[in-house]
């Protein structure tokens, strides 16, 4: 169920002609059978339980802000709206994204979630979990995000993805790329460990070790959920989100993996945790988060 129904996007106007078009232009043209959705989830609910720094609800706003004038990405793109954590339901919030993003899902096309806080890929989870395709994921990250914890929080939704697989009796394909070593506690790589995590460090990472990676992980499934948490960056590229990195990986890294999940036929989801705009500066977190959702776009398959 959606909480705040989709706004109409508003930007710069060049001209009536389609050469002049741009990402506003695009959405608010676009139907409710458009191959690709935008969900907002606007949530820092699993931050704030995990410590971290408040304002990541204001993220899917700031990022349409951002795509708006971007030139026309030549896909069809429909908003439909915000899930919104109001009132510290979290596990709600999570469950009615999930239904949102089944509902794309459904119709075969492909959902966009724009984060908030990164308890958001457990509601986008969720929805596949359901599924029959054996699903992966692919985190950009500095963080493992696989806490136990009593209730949900940013730092747990692939423990609770890796339970629910489990109870399902299907097997929890993760894969991290851009891990930050001092990020993350011996508990936390005990239990990548045992769950067979496949992990990249930070300072290993490049272009061509981070391609191999993922079609590491491309090889083993059916569809891809691909997560990008902008604190994967560096702080001087991505300083607005919950927890700044201090090493980060390169944003060409990035924008390589994106680019060739969304070629490879296989991307079945993509979102964007993390952008806290309270803590940006001159909009560079939200800049980049724009281009990488500008990228995935423009190249899928």
């Amino acid at each position: 169920m959606i909480d705040r129904a989709a706004m109409r996007w508003t930007g710069r106007d060049d001209g009536p002609e389609p050469e002049h078009f741009r990402w506003h232009h695009v959405v608010n043209a676009a139907g409710a059978d458009a191959p690709a959705a935008i969900i907002g989830f606007a949530s820092d609910e699993g931050v704030r339980r995990n410590q971290g720094r408040l304002g990541a609800a204001e993220g899917p706003l700031a990022l349409r802000g951002m795509l708006a004038n971007l030139a026309d990405p030549e896909r069809e793109v429909v908003d439909v709206g915000d899930v919104v954590v109001a009132d510290a339901d979290l596990e709600g919030g999570q469950q009615r994204l999930a239904d949102e993003v089944g509902a794309v899902l459904a119709r075969g096309a492909l959902p966009i979630v724009l984060g908030g806080g990164h308890a958001v890929a457990y509601g986008s989870g969720s929805a596949w979990v359901r599924r029959d395709e054996t699903w992966g994921v692919l985190n950009l990250d500095a963080h493992l995000d696989l806490r136990q914890a009593p209730r949900a929080t940013s730092g747990t939704p692939f423990r609770q993805l890796a339970d629910d697989l489990e109870a399902a009796g299907k097997p929890f394909h993760y894969s991290v790329i851009g891990l930050s070593r001092p990020s993350n506690t011996r508990a936390l790589l005990d239990t990548a460990e045992r769950l067979g995590v496949e992990i990249l460090y930070d300072t290993d990472t490049g272009v061509g070790s981070a391609l191999a990676a993922a079609q590491a992980l491309l090889a083993k499934v059916d569809r891809v959920h691909l997560t990008l948490d902008l604190d994967v960056l560096p702080a001087s590229v991505a300083p607005g989100v919950s927890a700044p990195a201090a090493f980060g990986v390169a944003p060409a890294t990035v924008l390589a993996v994106l680019r060739m999940l969304a070629a490879s036929g296989k991307l079945g989801l993509f979102e964007v945790a993390e952008l806290n705009p309270l803590f940006d500066v001159d909009a560079r977190t939200a800049r980049i988060a724009a281009r990488c959702v500008d990228e995935v776009v423009r190249h899928v398959g």
